[in-house]
């Protein structure tokens, strides 16, 4: 690929491979039978290693691509035309997020499913892009490096005291808040601490935006990559044993314990790497539609496999009953559909938008009808209601 272009094509190849790793991740969890999930059988952990890198890979790639393309932009704060994109684009996955958790039975019945109030991938990403959008325009106007040490400083304090907070229930908050910050009530993710991946793939950006055309970014880039994965992946458990050896802090013990945060962030490095040094044979049109298309691709998922608006999904009627054969052939098979139903809806968008607009405003006018008919009506029986009452109170006649 030629360093002086601006369109990063490792990156959409990246987001491609993680929205694809995250259906088959989410069919084979969802429908595998328990018996097969056999902690000794190398297969199983292997899937379920590499399934754990997908979540991380997807929200660092989302914070890159948004920066990166903030930052392409040159007015500075407000006037960047990025700030306005950038808080729909958060608002819209806020939004969808939870329209995704709906259920028409129960609003038929007046009524909200606590499952609406859970956050997942999009509220998390959708707040994390905010959360990017609030840093840049407080730094805009000050020194350089206020922005990037905004975003690894955020990244280092969530990775660092995550065995802190993870102990907190935010029980002052109302639920719908606090599912934002605990898994108490049944939350996937949580923006603590998975903005922490958001804010280095924005950080990351700012590197690749600075040295954009340097001759050697690659190898540089790639080598950098390797040696950090590398040295986080195997030897941030260690050095945090050390330290707390030296220091006698035991928050260095407590996240030794637990160290997924820095070991993801290290499995991140290497796909980067990986992806960085495959560059050149990334650029089909294909790969790059599919990495564009990753939220009509989540969302087509979720409605087919866990039945968003009806809770008829595959989920309900096959949870944890598949085979490995049938839940490895229907995942393929999931993750094919779900990507084709993508790309004809990116192919026919402007047009399934336009009919959605007529459908809308056609529903618009017929309520409006309505009401207009129902106000003529009330405005009818309460005359007829007071000619009524007249006639009966009024005083007799002699």
């Amino acid at each position: 690929m030629n360093v002086k272009s601006n369109r990063l094509f490792f990156i959409d190849a990246m987001r491609a491979w993680a929205i694809l790793m995250m259906l088959q991740g989410h069919f084979i969890d969802g429908l595998l039978d328990p018996l097969f999930r056999d902690p000794e059988s190398i297969a199983y952990t292997t899937w379920r290693y590499f399934r754990g890198i997908t979540a991380p890979v997807f929200f660092t790639v989302s914070g890159f691509i948004f920066t990166y393309l903030l930052m392409r932009a040159p007015q500075v704060g407000f006037e960047n035309p990025r700030i306005k994109k950038g808080i729909r684009r958060g608002l819209q996955l806020l939004l969808i997020g939870y329209l995704l958790r709906l259920n028409i039975f129960g609003l038929f019945k007046g009524e909200l499913y606590g499952s609406f109030y859970l956050v997942d991938v999009l509220h998390c990403i959708g707040l994390s892009i905010l959360v990017i959008v609030g840093f840049y325009l407080f730094s805009s106007h000050k020194k350089s490096f206020v922005f990037p040490s905004l975003l690894i400083g955020t990244t280092l304090l969530l990775f660092l005291f995550e065995p802190v907070y993870k102990e907190w229930s935010f029980g002052f908050l109302p639920a719908g808040l606090a599912n934002y910050f605990s898994k108490a009530n049944g939350s996937v993710f949580t923006i603590l601490p998975w903005l922490g991946y958001t804010t280095v793939g924005a950080f990351l950006s700012l590197l690749f935006t600075r040295f954009k055309n340097h001759s050697r970014l690659y190898p540089i880039a790639i080598s950098a990559a390797l040696v950090i994965g590398t040295v986080l992946v195997f030897y941030s458990s260690p050095a945090f044993t050390k330290l707390y050896e030296i220091t006698g802090i035991s928050l260095f013990q407590l996240i030794q314990s637990n160290n997924y945060l820095f070991i993801r962030l290290g499995d991140v490095f290497l796909v980067f790497a990986v992806f960085m040094l495959i560059r050149k044979l990334l650029t089909h049109p294909t790969i790059l539609t599919v990495g564009a298309s990753t939220l009509s691709i989540y969302v087509i998922h979720f409605i087919i496999l866990y039945g968003s608006f009806t809770g008829l999904g595959l989920y309900k009627f096959l949870h944890h009953e598949l085979s490995p054969w049938w839940a490895i052939s229907g995942a393929v098979g999931f993750m094919i559909l779900c990507t084709v139903l993508a790309l004809q809806y990116g192919k026919h968008e402007t047009a399934i938008k336009l009919q959605l607009g007529v459908v809308t405003r056609t529903v618009r006018l017929e309520l409006y009808s309505l009401q207009k008919t129902a106000q003529l009506l009330a405005k009818s029986g309460v005359f007829r209601l007071r000619v009524f009452l007249n006639k009966l109170f009024a005083p007799g006649r002699n």
